[in-house]
């Protein structure tokens, strides 16, 4: 099994889900899309991974690689049919490249919070083996604002209607992080943007703190990941199957 990974920052990476890859003997090619790295023939991979980013689905004018990105997401949901995960960022490209629309949120999330599994999701098989509602990690200012055809909501809260989605059958966003690991914060309080964010929800020192509650949460988020991972490669697997 390969892996297409579309990277927008070099520090927001698969994090937590390349130690699960390596032991299941996935491999995986990332595409550093904000570096100028090119998008390769789609045809030779069984999954498309697209990871978060602080910069957002509208800015094709600072960052016209969107532009050749949505259209490869497009192709690979919408005409190839194979299994996507989009997290964060990638969870709003697949909304926008499918139909759907992204805008500003009406509030800002950053840091822990949770989400309660739909009717829908708890049917998903995404979500199988998971609770009713789980605890998540945030960090988003822009959300899906209605979703394309073909898709339905699979995770919800009061401040973002569309926390996870799926559309058709292969496909699915979430807009929430887990592949949470022990330097997510320090190397994602570098970045401006998310410097900024940081500030205004904690204030000073809130890095710190919030890096010491991802710290001792770890176990929790890994547990999380692993479970993700079976399920989607289950899923991969399957589709695999039937073609």
């Amino acid at each position: 099994m390969k892996f297409l990974v579309f990277q927008h920052l070099a520090v927001e990476h698969p994090g937590a889900f390349r130690a699960l890859w390596r032991s299941d003997g996935i491999a995986w090619h990332v595409v550093e899309l904000d570096q100028g790295d090119a998008v390769p023939p789609l045809e030779g991979f069984d999954a498309l991974i697209v990871m978060g980013g602080p910069m957002d689905v509208w800015q094709e004018d600072a960052h016209p690689w969107l532009t050749a990105e949505k259209a490869a997401i497009r192709r690979w949901v919408m005409d190839l049919g194979r299994p996507y995960l989009g997290i964060c960022l990638g969870h709003q490209l697949l909304a926008e490249a499918t139909g759907g629309s992204v805008g500003p949120g009406g509030s800002s999330e950053v840091g822990f919070g949770r989400v309660e599994i739909t009717e829908a999701g708890r049917r998903d098989p995404i979500f199988a083996g998971f609770a009713d509602h789980m605890d998540v990690f945030q960090w988003h200012s822009a959300e899906v604002t209605s979703l394309p055809g073909h898709a339905e909501v699979l995770a919800s809260n009061e401040a973002c209607a569309v926390q996870a989605f799926r559309y058709r059958t292969h496909a699915y966003g979430l807009q929430y992080h887990v592949e949470l690991t022990d330097q997510t914060v320090p190397e994602w309080g570098g970045i401006t943007e998310y410097a900024a964010s940081l500030a205004k929800t904690f204030g000073p020192g809130g890095a710190k703190r919030l890096e010491t509650e991802v710290t001792a949460r770890l176990p929790e988020f890994e547990t999380t990941a692993a479970r993700l991972h079976t399920n989607l490669t289950t899923i991969i697997n399957r589709q695999r199957a039937a073609a």
